[in-house]
């Protein structure tokens, strides 16, 4: 399974970025998706995560200015980021919990990180 994310970039503070994550290879089915940070210096993070069924669990610090939405049959997750901050700079990583055949166990994946810079 391959975990492809573009989207990162660079924008200025109360600026706008659409992160995207695109999941191909042996997937049955795909438990939850999610986005990570990694601020420099630190231990990458969680963003938001989304589950099959539409739940979604977020960071405190973007609690109302990201949402992520998927797209279940495209095997796709996306992070629109608004309001964006410096403090919100990071590379950021998709993750998926993939079941890749009809037997009941999953594996976790990672992307390759697309880098978001915020300046002020």
């Amino acid at each position: 399974v391959q975990l492809q994310a573009y989207g990162g970039g660079l924008v200025q503070a109360g600026g706008s970025l659409r992160l995207t994550c695109a999941a191909s290879g042996s997937i049955f089915s795909i438990k939850r998706m999610g986005w990570y940070g990694q601020a420099p210096g630190k231990q990458r993070e969680l963003v938001a995560v989304i589950d099959s069924g539409g739940r979604t669990n977020y960071a405190n610090s973007v609690e109302g200015r990201f949402t992520i939405s998927r797209d279940n049959a495209k095997n796709t997750v996306a992070l629109q980021m608004n309001s964006l901050k410096p403090e919100d700079t990071a590379v950021y990583y998709c993750n998926a919990l993939v079941q890749g055949s009809p037997f009941p166990r999953t594996y976790d994946y990672w992307g390759q990180g697309t880098p978001v810079t915020v300046s002020s």
